[in-house]
């Protein structure tokens, strides 16, 4: 009862959320895509600081989990995919010490506490109510570090949300920023800009970053829901099997008992009567 009840909340937690996602998706990559046919090509003093591409030495993983288990693999998946990367692509700066984690989600940020990784910033809370204002803190932190250059790069690794059944755990390079290329040819059109369209540009990279961290920590939630969902009808469906067997242990039990009883009454009849 217990684990049907948890899926319920699950599912109707997971209609929200992924109303959610599917409402922004298009929003986030219609504005990806505005930005990168409007201005193509970047000359140096136009280019905005955000897109500084330099040796990557101080590195950050946004790692976003879950603040609650019972979600099936989730979580796990999260943690292996950011050790994983720490073995391999980041190993030379993992052992300088040169990694930092921001973690958002408390299996995440006990697991990273627990191994002693340098931790930059926890956010448990936004969890449970995500807005683009709460999002848009930790991104400002963020885009004011890269800027001062105490950090090269961050990578964000969260659960991509595509199904109730199937998320998948994404890597993504989140500074400096890299803009998604059209799917259809730029066509040549002449806008008028007020103000002036470098002014327009510095003003939405900072917004398309802050937007993105959103998306992802949305995404993020919508995997979770998901997976908790068909974590709970998974162990719905084991407990009714296993009150099926304890049933039909039972009713053994009991026709046996019976049988037994059976035969010491008939015993003690027939002891009787010789």
């Amino acid at each position: 009862k217990i684990t049907s009840a948890m899926k319920m909340v699950s599912a109707s937690k997971l209609r929200r959320a992924q109303n959610t996602i599917i409402q922004f998706r298009p929003y986030a990559k219609k504005l990806s895509e505005v930005l990168y046919n409007v201005f193509p090509s970047q000359n140096e003093e136009t280019k905005n600081p955000l897109e500084e591409i330099r040796e990557a030495e101080n590195i950050v993983f946004v790692v976003i989990t879950s603040n609650k288990g019972l979600c099936g693999g989730f979580n796990n998946a999260i943690i292996k995919q950011s050790e994983l990367l720490l073995s391999t692509t980041y190993a030379q700066q993992h052992k300088e010490n040169k990694v930092q984690f921001v973690c958002i989600g408390k299996r995440g940020s006990d697991y990273i506490s627990k191994k002693r990784y340098p931790i930059l910033e926890i956010d448990n809370q936004i969890l449970d109510d995500c807005t683009f204002e709460k999002s848009a803190v930790i991104a400002d932190k963020l885009i004011d570090a890269f800027i001062a250059k105490k950090i090269d790069k961050v990578e964000v690794i969260y659960s991509k949300f595509k199904s109730a059944g199937n998320q998948t755990v994404e890597t993504t390079q989140y500074l400096p920023v890299v803009f998604e290329q059209a799917t259809t040819d730029k066509q040549e059109i002449d806008y008028i800009f007020e103000p002036q369209k470098e002014i327009i540009y510095q003003q939405m990279v900072p917004q398309l970053i802050k937007m993105n961290l959103y998306q992802y920590i949305s995404e993020s939630i919508a995997s979770e829901h998901g997976a908790r969902m068909v974590a709970m009808h998974q162990a719905t469906e084991n407990a009714d099997e296993l009150i099926k067997d304890l049933r039909l242990s039972y009713n053994k039990m009991r026709q046996a008992s019976i049988t037994n009883a059976l035969i010491e009454m008939v015993s003690a009849a027939e002891s009787l009567k010789s």
